[in-house]
């Protein structure tokens, strides 16, 4: 059974850093897609960034670009989001989330469509 964990949220000041972590567990293929998503209250979900396990390309949406980066341990079957500069916009629910045999841009572009989600972890920013 494929499990997914986010952990890593919670309150911090605005400009600070926080680093989530995405637990994987239950892949029997090494041929699967991880991104992180985030939802703030009352917004729609949005695609952070997607890394591919087979050739560790990444995707980045475009609101995203400089301040997050996304990056794995294999050996330890963790994704990592590392977030900087963080604003009050930032503000949301994270989910990992990923599905077998797509790449980073297809998780971020289909995230509908991918099987396995983590249960979410809060990011707040004061300012």
């Amino acid at each position: 059974e494929v499990q997914l964990q986010a952990s890593g949220g919670g309150l911090v000041q605005v400009g600070g850093s926080l680093r989530l972590s995405c637990n994987i567990s239950g892949f029997t293929f090494d041929d699967y897609a991880i991104g992180w998503f985030r939802q703030a209250p009352g917004k729609e979900r949005e695609a952070v960034s997607c890394l591919s396990t087979t050739d560790a390309r990444t995707y980045y949406g475009d609101s995203f670009k400089g301040r997050f980066t996304i990056s794995s341990d294999s050996a330890k079957k963790v994704v990592y989001l590392q977030m900087n500069n963080l604003q009050p916009e930032d503000t949301a629910v994270y989910y990992c989330a990923g599905d077998y045999f797509v790449n980073a841009e297809y998780a971020c572009r289909e995230d509908k469509t991918l099987d396995y989600w983590g249960q979410g972890t809060l990011v707040t920013v004061s300012s």
